[in-house]
């Protein structure tokens, strides 16, 4: 028996691999696909059993009338959609970032209580194993952290031309970086003071207020530090695309990427592929110096991470989770990297 209608608005690649984890489960049922182009909302209808199309989402939420939106439609789009579904009475999993500003984030954060529904907000690291053993054992590494990561993607063709439709609303920095300040803030568990960053508009091709290269650095109140890069475009290199660390008086701990997975950085399967986890420990008493390689076997692929979202979303409905930290995590992260938009603007620190 069905217990859950879902209504699926966007059909590109994350979209099609949320989609596809509703497929999976035997309670859901999808009752419509809502993009504004047919060619990939058709294709995606026709792998998954000919769902109904639609090109208007709000026609699509009163004809379908589902219990479950799942929003992965450009950003801009974000709030006012999971807002609109939330006052028709669905639940919400909705892609980062959960808006593009903090007063659209704090309303869905506002509606979702008053109408007791449930939002989930897709930082899909927060349910990686290797990821979550990455936060684990920066714990271990005493204060204050030093954090770099960075997530430069090397994108031609299609993922070029995807990347700049997605810089009409929005950064490289925003649209990537809610996942790993996401992740320093764990880290941390530390208070975020002070933002700056600089950008660079490194093509020709996208809006002149537009940047496609850009660097954050955020501290903390605990005195650690993050930072964090992002790239867009043909002209990115890939030599140090992947950087995943954090250091503390302690050591360090980095994440190996998957050599497998690293040729095409902008395919968002490298994204979340690791190979191994590297564990550096300084004992300060004795001088000495340990190593440790944790090697993270059968770890989920992107699909399936997809997939763990969407079973949480669940059980989150079922069981009543609060999701309050949850949602507030969204906006923190969110904070941070819509003040390093601003700093860019500005060339000035923000302050928090």
């Amino acid at each position: 028996m069905t217990d859950f209608r879902v209504l699926i608005v966007g059909c590109g690649n994350m979209g099609a691999s949320h989609a596809i984890a509703y497929s999976t489960i035997s309670e859901c049922q999808i009752v419509g696909l809502v993009a504004p182009t047919a060619n990939k909302r058709h294709d995606l209808s026709v792998k998954l059993g000919n769902i109904p199309e639609y090109d208007d989402f709000y026609l699509a939420l009163e004809n379908t009338k589902p219990d479950i939106v799942c929003i992965s439609s450009y950003s801009d789009t974000h709030a006012k959609y999971a807002i609109h579904a939330i006052k028709n009475g669905a639940h919400v999993f909705l892609e980062k970032p959960l808006a593009t500003n903090i007063e659209d984030a704090n309303e869905v954060f506002h509606t979702a209580r008053k109408y007791n529904k449930k939002v989930v907000v897709g930082l899909i690291l927060q349910h990686h194993p290797s990821w979550q053993k990455f936060v684990e054992l920066s714990h271990s590494l005493g204060k204050p952290l030093v954090m770099r990561m960075n997530l430069n993607q090397q994108s031609t063709d299609q993922s070029w031309s995807r990347h700049k439709l997605a810089m009409n609303t929005l950064s490289p920095l925003v649209d990537c970086g809610v996942h790993y300040v996401d992740v320093m803030c764990q880290m941390t568990n530390a208070r975020p003071i002070s933002v700056y960053a600089s950008g660079a508009r490194i093509s020709d091709e996208i809006d002149t207020k537009m940047y496609n290269y850009g660097c954050l650095q955020v501290r903390f109140d605990d005195d650690s530090v993050g930072w964090y890069e992002a790239a867009w475009g043909p002209m990115v290199s890939q030599s140090a695309h992947f950087v995943k660390d954090v250091m503390g008086p302690n050591g360090s701990v980095s994440i190996v990427p998957n050599p497998k997975t690293m040729a095409d950085s902008a395919d968002i399967h490298s994204h979340t592929a690791t190979d191994a986890i590297l564990l550096h420990k300084f004992n300060a008493a004795n001088s000495s110096i340990t190593h440790q390689i944790i090697t993270m076997e059968d770890e989920p692929c992107h699909q399936e991470l997809c997939n763990l979202e969407q079973i949480f979303l669940l059980r989150a409905i079922k069981e009543d989770l609060d999701l309050t930290k949850h949602l507030n995590d969204a906006i923190d992260c969110l904070k941070i990297v819509l003040a390093a938009d601003e700093s860019i603007k500005t060339n000035s620190v923000i302050k928090l």
